[in-house]
């Protein structure tokens, strides 16, 4: 099922923030493409009734001001956001942080490698 909804990415790194950009138009997702930088700017976008709530969030773990698993914690005790499915795309190796993850209800947890 194709939906309009826009997708919204929580990434600080603008380059990544461009990779994942690059990769919808290569599979070709037409959805408006949100980006903040961290989850405290992620709960303001979405809490803002001028944007329209995403289809799904695509979610950075390591950012400033507030991480990704401290943007779930809060988001999925939201009763307007934690409908939301959230993606993780991380880089991060800890076991702990995708344990974090899943017990926050993530719909999926891609992990990226770091070129050498």
């Amino acid at each position: 099922m194709k939906s309009s909804k826009p997708i919204l990415l929580v990434e600080d790194d603008r380059v990544d923030a461009m990779t994942v950009k690059r990769a919808l138009k290569e599979i070709k997702v037409t959805n408006r493409l949100d980006v903040v930088e961290n989850g405290e700017a992620a709960l303001s976008f979405l809490r803002n009734p001028e944007h329209e709530k995403p289809g799904i969030i695509l979610l950075d773990l390591n950012m400033p001001k507030m991480n990704g698993i401290e943007f779930l914690e809060i988001a999925k005790k939201d009763d307007t956001l934690k409908r939301i499915p959230v993606v993780v795309l991380t880089t991060s190796k800890e076991d702990q942080d995708k344990v974090d993850s899943f017990n926050f209800g993530v719909a999926g947890y891609m992990l990226s490698e770091l070129p050498d």
